[in-house]
């Protein structure tokens, strides 16, 4: 009877959570023209890099599978996991900021679903959308800008940015704790613009002062960056994807069970002071 009551309750679950990426969806489509634009901004920041990494030489960049590669080569990866950490980053914090601007954040946190089923709910829909940009956006870069990818590469890649996924998640999660608390302002943007550009995103870590290097290259998105270059430029195989894992994994969730307390300890604050509606 109770293993019954704990299935149906799942299924319940479950089903809100289709719910909620369906409403995501249609919100989506219903703002086509900032759906186009997000990915018409993505390439022309690839083409203005295009023109810039004419002026720089495949000699000032490292190799990788012993073959030198392009700048174009070198930041389309970058540019992808750049984007998705942004993106990622973004969609959870204005899942919570859209509802509190629409009145509604009370109201979804006061019916009978799991603080997790809401959590979840919030990115279910970016959980499939952003990692599909990122594929998408490799293989357009492939097709269009000839950047050349390694096909074998593609699914080490893959298992990579899934486990990148829960640590952009986390992330994103802290900041919509600061969200909820603060309602704007709550610094973390910066602190992922910091990441991001120190992770060699758009340049070698070799460029940074020699005392800067070590903690870069400790940085989980380098990781995941460097090893997604190996996977899809080189012949790098599983091994560097496999060695990124290994730390992605404890890293992601380090930041995952921050986020989700700290969202839990702001959202008993917000409760306490009967500030939960309020934006």
């Amino acid at each position: 009877m109770i293993a019954r009551e704990t299935r149906a309750d799942l299924i319940g679950e479950l089903r809100k959570l289709a719910a909620f990426f369906r409403r995501d969806l249609l919100v989506a489509f219903s703002y086509r023209l900032a759906f186009v634009s997000d990915w018409v901004n993505l390439l022309v920041q690839v083409v203005v890099l295009g023109f810039v990494g004419r002026l720089i030489p495949s000699s000032a960049l490292p190799t990788f599978g012993g073959r030198p590669v392009s700048y174009l080569q070198f930041v389309a990866v970058g540019i992808a996991i750049g984007s998705f950490v942004q993106l990622g980053m973004q969609r959870v914090t204005s899942g919570v900021r859209s509802e509190q601007l629409m009145g509604t954040l009370e109201a979804i946190l006061a019916t009978p679903t799991n603080l997790l089923t809401i959590q979840v709910g919030w990115v279910i829909y970016d959980i499939v959308y952003v990692p599909l940009r990122t594929l998408l956006f490799l293989v357009a870069m492939d097709l269009i800008g000839g950047i050349q990818l390694s096909p074998s590469g593609l699914l080490p890649a893959l298992v990579v940015l899934f486990a990148f996924i829960p640590f952009v998640w986390g992330l994103g999660v802290l900041s919509a704790a600061g969200t909820m608390t603060f309602r704007r302002g709550t610094g973390l943007g910066l602190l992922t613009t910091l990441l991001t550009v120190s992770s060699g995103a758009y340049f070698p870590l070799t460029v940074l002062p020699e005392w800067a290097r070590p903690v870069a290259a400790a940085n989980p998105i380098a990781l995941a960056v460097e090893a997604m270059r190996e996977a899809l430029l080189g012949t790098g195989g599983w091994e560097p994807a496999l060695g990124a894992v290994a730390v992605l994994v404890p890293a992601a969730a380090l930041t995952l069970v921050t986020g989700v307390v700290a969202f839990r300890l702001a959202l008993r604050r917000e409760r306490r002071r009967g500030t939960v509606g309020l934006y």
